[in-house]
């Protein structure tokens, strides 16, 4: 967690740490030995071949940032999970941040012998990576990707341990209806802000489907969709700003996060709180690079890091000494837990045929793992159901937990300080 004191003015503040303590924890013997021993990890026989799987991510083009944190999941994992009693050889492929090249790249990689397939964090990317993988009949486990349709194709070798879209907002709304009633606002109501991609798309259907089954106490006054790649954001700043809404909702990526935020201040638009209900870029570290003290104070609801388990702890150790002053998030926590699964399984398994790996991947049952929520474990369609959110709010340029409770590292901050606000450092 992160180690928050308190300043000369009585005020709680929390240190430059990532999110999940890398100071307290050494991977000695007993963490080992607990992780060893956790139910449902690799208990299986060390394989006599190691499994090979061919990891998808975005490393260049648009998506690179976001596609080269998965990969840092990726690349710590075989280490990690050799002293759990596994052998992985990971084969990486570059996607490009191109549907078209995903496909070839998947098609390539199973041609050279990957047993398993992971990837790719783009859903369009990764719905054609599905088609690959079930025409070839080879597992495909799906890191991080949300739009939905994904897995209602009835496919018999498709896996996603992330949220869908819907999922995404149901856990994001409830924590921000949670919120709310916690500091005790009544919002005017909010302007939701989407990029008009594949996700973006996926994200805008699944608010507009449950906001009032869900009983929000605000209103969402008006609907900006615009391209994740535009320069710039002026006229849907403007409008959103005309709104009158005094909660932005955002769905974006890393870029155009960026691009949103700094277009506020430049036309100062203050609202009481910024909240994607359930998307990337705002907790990321070039985010807070980019913004420093404008960075401040924005929530994402997002699945996040438990730091409170044994495999969290070992995983969060062992990045920290391969990726010293890197920034760990959910990208490579998902893409870790990725391998993870396709190690477990190949362990029961006691085989890489890929019809006993996907039948072995079906019956996945996880208790202790990275992120939080319930056992990994995959329904009829190949989902897991048991992801949960946590509600992150920017504070000293990392990504804090202030909901739920009881995983909360600092109270939530709200309202958030204007632009030009002392509070902003």
């Amino acid at each position: 967690m992160t180690d928050f004191r308190t300043d000369n003015n009585g005020k709680t503040r929390g240190s430059r740490a990532l999110p999940v303590s890398r100071r307290g924890f050494t991977l000695g013997a007993a963490a080992t030995a607990a992780v060893l021993g956790a139910p449902g990890i690799l208990k299986g026989a060390r394989a006599a071949t190691p499994l090979k799987i061919g990891c998808l991510a975005p490393l260049t083009g648009f998506f690179a940032r976001e596609g080269q944190n998965c990969k840092r999941g990726f690349d710590i994992a075989p280490a990690l999970l050799s002293d759990m009693g596994h052998t992985v050889e990971i084969m990486m492929a570059d996607t490009e941040s191109n549907p078209d090249k995903a496909r070839t790249a998947a098609e390539k990689l199973v041609n050279e012998g990957a047993q398993v397939l992971i990837g790719t964090f783009v859903s369009g990317e990764t719905a054609a990576v599905a088609q690959v993988a079930e025409q070839r009949g080879i597992p495909h486990i799906i890191n991080v990707a949300a739009a939905p349709q994904i897995t209602e194709q009835g496919y018999k070798y498709v896996f996603r341990n992330f949220t869908t879209g819907p999922m995404l907002v149901i856990n994001g709304l409830g924590l921000i209806k949670q919120l709310m009633q916690k500091v005790g606002a009544t919002p005017k109501g909010a302007v939701f802000m989407h990029v008009n991609d594949t996700f973006g798309t996926a994200m805008s259907k699944g608010i507009e489907a449950l906001y009032g089954r869900m009983e929000m106490p605000f209103p969402i006054l008006e609907t900006i969709a615009y391209d994740p790649k535009a320069k710039d954001l002026s006229v849907e700043v403007a409008k959103a700003k005309a709104s009158g809404a005094d909660i932005v909702f955002p769905v974006s990526h890393g870029a155009d996060a960026i691009l949103l935020i700094r277009e506020m201040v430049k036309q100062r638009f203050e609202p009481a709180g910024i909240m994607t209900p359930g998307s990337p870029g705002t907790y990321e570290a070039q985010f807070y690079k980019a913004l420093d003290k404008y960075s401040e104070f924005v929530m994402a609801n997002v699945p996040w890091i438990d730091p409170s388990t044994d495999m969290s702890k070992a995983f969060t150790a062992a990045f920290d000494k391969t990726f010293k002053g890197e920034l760990m998030e959910l990208n490579a926590g998902f893409s870790f837990e990725a391998v993870l699964i396709a190690a477990d399984a190949h362990a029961r398994a006691g085989s890489a045929d890929p019809g006993a790996l996907a039948d072995a991947i079906r019956a996945t049952d996880i208790a202790e793992h990275v992120m939080i929520g319930g056992p990994i474990q995959f329904d009829e369609k190949g989902q897991n159901v048991n992801i949960k959110s946590a509600t992150l709010q920017n504070l000293d340029r990392m990504p804090t937990v202030v909901m739920p409770a009881e995983s909360a590292q600092h109270e939530p901050v709200y309202p958030m300080p204007g632009w030009r606000d002392a509070a902003r450092k």
